[in-house]
């Protein structure tokens, strides 16, 4: 099970981290201080669950865990000092609630139970985008593109480390793959990668994009849309 913490105090990081290690089968694949860093790590460490701190700067553990909810993967836990937060945690959809110091025969109930859950529900499928490398087709997952750019004649999806041609038009994709949102008339992106507007001093505003620097600007007409989605998570 692959495993990413988040809590804003890096002595209950370093304590969670090492009672995981006594837990069989688990591998933790990041430890972030906040929902914002978590959301942008989502995408590169693909967790099975997020073990969540709730009372944290920014972007708290329930904002997060809302955004979340209804997913196959992550899973959350959540690993609090608060017993009063635990109706709302489970309304939320969290697999379990551990209150701190967590003891690690805790743990790993939390684990089992993270465990059955996903056992009965399959992965979320994937979308496959058609590319051409050198002229050869190919596919390219949906969950590793971080933008769809419109460049004269061509559209080329941007994932980490390279760039690829499509066969598809922008609004082809816009039609086929629901997941995909649009920033302006030359830019999609897949809606989980949004995760923040940035406003300009000049009025432009820019899309904060989990894994990457590249903001996009957002078209006015967008703009509406992108916050309210942003809004209900």
């Amino acid at each position: 099970m692959r495993v990413l913490i988040v809590d804003d105090e890096p002595l209950a990081r370093a304590r969670l981290d090492a009672l995981l290690r006594e837990c069989a089968d688990v591998d933790v694949v990041g430890s972030v201080g906040d929902g914002e860093a978590a959301l942008a790590a989502l995408s590169e460490t693909q967790p099975d669950l997020l073990l969540l701190d709730i009372n944290m700067p920014g972007m708290d553990g329930k904002a997060l865990a809302a955004r979340l909810a209804n997913r196959t993967r992550p899973q959350v836990v959540f690993c609090t000092a608060y017993e009063a937060h635990a109706v709302h945690a489970f309304d939320l959809g969290a697999a379990d609630y551990l209150l701190k110091p967590v003891r690690v025969e805790r743990l790993r109930d939390a684990l089992k139970r993270v465990r059955q859950r996903l056992d009965a529900q399959p992965r979320e499928p994937t979308g496959w985008l058609h590319a051409r490398v050198r002229g050869e087709p190919v596919r390219i997952a949906l969950d590793e593109v971080i933008c769809l750019l419109a460049e004269e004649k061509y559209v080329v999806a941007h994932r980490a480390g390279d760039q690829l041609l499509l066969d598809e038009s922008l609004r082809q994709l816009e039609e086929t793959y629901p997941d995909l949102i649009r920033l302006h008339r030359n830019c999609l992106v897949p809606a989980r990668r949004l995760i923040g507007l940035k406003t300009l001093t000049d009025g432009r505003v820019l899309a904060r994009l989990a894994g990457t620097d590249f903001s996009p600007e957002v078209s006015r007409r967008n703009l509406p849309a992108l916050r309210k989605l942003l809004r209900m998570g």
